[in-house]
């Protein structure tokens, strides 16, 4: 998997060239090594990259603060698991914030390019 990623004002190119007994990756043609205990690894790769959310609540909230920058859904939608709601901007990065269940969209709280923090609802489900 190779990716970029920004601090500052500098650029790096990341690829992650194998995970085992740790965590070996490159950076800009550099390579690294992180040993890890291997429940660790295991624990580290089975957990989502954000938060797993709660629908019994009938609420979306936001699993890291950022920037809604698409909303995929209208109020009176129905919507199924799996499906795309909206995509929260965070570090230069997209992610999409998918339905976890079924419902119909009761509410949308937040409109585009609107900044939300972590845990802030996000969309309201009947």
């Amino acid at each position: 998997m190779r990716f970029k990623i920004k601090a500052g004002e500098k650029e790096y190119e990341v690829e992650i060239l194998e995970v085992k007994e740790g965590v070996k990756i490159k950076v800009d043609e550099k390579d690294f090594f992180f040993e890890k205990e291997e429940k660790e690894i295991e624990e580290t790769l089975a957990k989502p990259s954000l938060p797993k959310r709660d629908f019994s609540k009938k609420e979306v909230s936001a699993p890291i603060s950022g920037i809604v920058s698409e909303i995929s859904v209208k109020r009176g939608d129905s919507v199924k698991k799996g499906q795309k709601l909206l995509i929260l901007s965070a570090m230069k990065m997209e992610n999409e914030i998918i339905s976890e269940g079924y419902g119909k969209i009761k509410e949308i709280k937040v409109k585009e390019n609107q900044f939300v923090n972590s845990g802030d609802i996000l969309i309201t489900l009947e």
